[in-house]
């Protein structure tokens, strides 16, 4: 799967990798999987971040995250407004057990903004100085991020009731939400897991 698709294969003159590909690429499609590289078979709408994301919830008692990563990989072709929700669950989950995780005082709205208010100032980064202004610049995007997410989910999401013309959505834009909010989860774990040592 891996080869080039114009390379040839052993099956016979004239016979090239790509129809071989084709018909995998089909027989995966049908069940919902795709092939990534290196021989990884993964849900359809799953990312290699999620892959990263779900080692991490193999590794710890992160029930909450699970739960809501599975439902928002799972909905993002057939219900994009509910994938909008479970991304900003994510977040919301990973923050709660950051902060649980170091004893931080829990806010008192559990929404995503105050939680990120929290968590953000504990974050210890690269002590470096040259490279300050730069965290800054990333957290501030963080920040937006979230903000956004936040946002898209009341706005569109399914967690606060649809009146008769809600806005629409097209699976891209629910899965930039639903990667977006895997890749600052993974971030949140790599700091709790690294506490670890």
């Amino acid at each position: 799967m891996d080869l080039p698709p114009n390379s040839f294969s052993r099956a016979g003159a004239g016979s090239t990798v790509e129809s071989g590909q084709k018909r995998i690429i089909d027989a995966l499609s049908k069940n919902q999987l795709v092939y990534r590289l290196n021989g990884f078979i993964t849900k359809s709408g799953s990312t290699p971040i999620s892959k990263t994301l779900e080692d991490y919830l193999k590794s710890g008692d992160y029930s909450s995250i699970e739960n809501e990563f599975l439902r928002a990989v799972e909905n993002i072709q057939t219900d994009p407004h509910a994938s909008v929700t479970a991304a900003c669950a994510i977040i919301e989950s990973a923050l709660k057990c950051y902060i649980e995780k170091f004893n931080l005082p829990m806010p008192q709205k559990l929404n995503v903004a105050p939680l990120w208010s929290v968590v953000q100032p504990d974050l210890d980064l690269n002590s470096d100085p040259t490279l300050a202004g730069d965290q800054h610049k990333i957290l501030k995007g963080i920040s937006s991020l979230i903000d956004g997410i936040g946002a898209f989910r009341s706005h569109i999401g399914s967690a606060h009731g649809r009146g008769q013309n809600p806005p629409q959505i097209v699976v891209a834009e629910a899965r930039l939400a639903v990667n977006a909010s895997h890749t600052l989860v993974v971030f949140i774990m790599d700091v709790i897991h690294a506490s670890k040592f």
